[in-house]
Order: C-alpha cells, then sequence, then structure tokens
C-alpha cells in the first residue's frame, strides 16, 4: 500500500488487489464528526471524476461521512474497457479491508457497473447499505434484459439515484422494492442536464447531494 497527497483534504493510496492495484482517494470527514464511511466507485465508461461522484466527495464530508473514491485496477492499469463481473467484483473485494480500516460502518457505493459490483458484493462484505448513481437496469433500448435482481437482492439499506432520462432505466420504469429511489429531472445516465431545461447542473448535483446526505442521516439515526 502506497501513500500520496494529491491535493490539500485529501489523501490517496494505492491497495493491491486479486484483479489488481487499485486507487482510492479520501475525502475525510472531520476526525470528530465522522459516522460512515462511503466506499464509491466509477462506471465501465469513466473514472472518477464523473460530475456526481465529484459532487457527492465535496458535499458528504461536511455531514459526517468520509468518502472514498474508488478507482477499480482497470482504470489503474490505464484499460479502456472494463474487464467481466466477477473480475471487477474481486478487485472491490480486494480493496474492502482498507475502506473499512477506520472501524465505521462502510456503504458500498457506485455509479452505473460500479453500483452493480456493490449491489452483488453488499451482503458478502458485511457492507452497512448500498447508494446506486445511474444503477444500469437493461441496456439502453432493451428493458427485457433485466437487472433487477442484483438491485432486489442487495440485502442491505438502499439508495437509488436515477436519472429521469436515463436511457438505460428511468425512474419509472423500476420495480417495487426494498429500496428508496430518487429521481434527478432531465438527468440522463451521467446526470447531464440539458441547456433547454428550467434546471441547471449545479442544482441538479445539489439534488443528489441533497439527497444522498438526507438518506446517510438516516442510516444511523
Amino acid at each position: 500500500m502506497t501513500k500520496s497527497e494529491p491535493k490539500s483534504g485529501t489523501k490517496s493510496e494505492i491497495v493491491e488487489t486479486d484483479a489488481g492495484a487499485a486507487r482510492i482517494t479520501w475525502h475525510p470527514a472531520p476526525k470528530s464528526e465522522a459516522r460512515l464511511v462511503l466506499a464509491l466507485s466509477h462506471g465501465a465508461g469513466g473514472g472518477i471524476e464523473a460530475r456526481d461522484l465529484r459532487a457527492v466527495a465535496a458535499a458528504l464530508p461536511a455531514h459526517g461521512v468520509t468518502v472514498a473514491l474508488v478507482e477499480q485496477p482497470w482504470r489503474v492499469a490505464g484499460k479502456k474497457l472494463a474487464p467481466a463481473p466477477k473480475t471487477l467484483d474481486a478487485g472491490w473485494r480486494g480493496l474492502w479491508p482498507a475502506v473499512a480500516k477506520p472501524g465505521l460502518p462502510v456503504i458500498a457505493g457506485g455509479r452505473s457497473a460500479g453500483a452493480r459490483v456493490a449491489c452483488r458484493t453488499a451482503i458478502e462484505l458485511g457492507a452497512a447499505a448500498v447508494l446506486a448513481l445511474s444503477f444500469p437496469l437493461h441496456p439502453p433500448g432493451k428493458p427485457e434484459k433485466s437487472r433487477a435482481e442484483e438491485l432486489l437482492g442487495a440485502g442491505v439499506p438502499t439508495l437509488v439515484v436515477q436519472g429521469a432520462n436515463d436511457p438505460f432505466g428511468k425512474p419509472a420504469e423500476f420495480p417495487e422494492g426494498p429500496y428508496e429511489i430518487v429521481g434527478i429531472p432531465y438527468g440522463d445516465h451521467g446526470f447531464a442536464i440539458p441547456k433547454r431545461a428550467d434546471l441547471t447542473e449545479a442544482e441538479a448535483m445539489t439534488l443528489i447531494t441533497d439527497g444522498v446526505a438526507r438518506w446517510a442521516g438516516m442510516l444511523d439515526a
């Protein structure tokens, strides 16, 4: 495990896993206020620079939630295509001891493919909850190929945050289940907001972070 200081207030470490080296960038809550860790990974088409991941990492520490942004081994290795789900899960399992090291309850989270990983492994790893950003309910245009079973099988308190125009599944398409869902008006799979909308991207990010903060605040209430 090696560490570096990428910028003020954060720290980065490399964690070796069976799938290769992963990178965790920590956005810590104040020590006296930290009560949860949110381990949050990216999707198959991008990294931790995604607008929603950056927004959550910036906002949640003030609510007592330390955010650990996770770069999966394939991204750290510079590969452009994500590996098979079992390899993604292996990488997630391997870095879990690092996110659990602070000794706080850990929320398993991710966007898109990262949300699927979090759902598939939550019970096994002892996650306190799951945060699913832009859960890919089905491939675009193929609602018959549903991945709802992964979401419904998470087995822990779960929050889904979904764009109203997400081609991978709009909020209304989601089945009833033991989870909460927050819809983001106009948002696509990356929570981009059309310029013609009566909602700005900044306002959309605030809807996301406020929703996540409220839900996280209820976990240990």
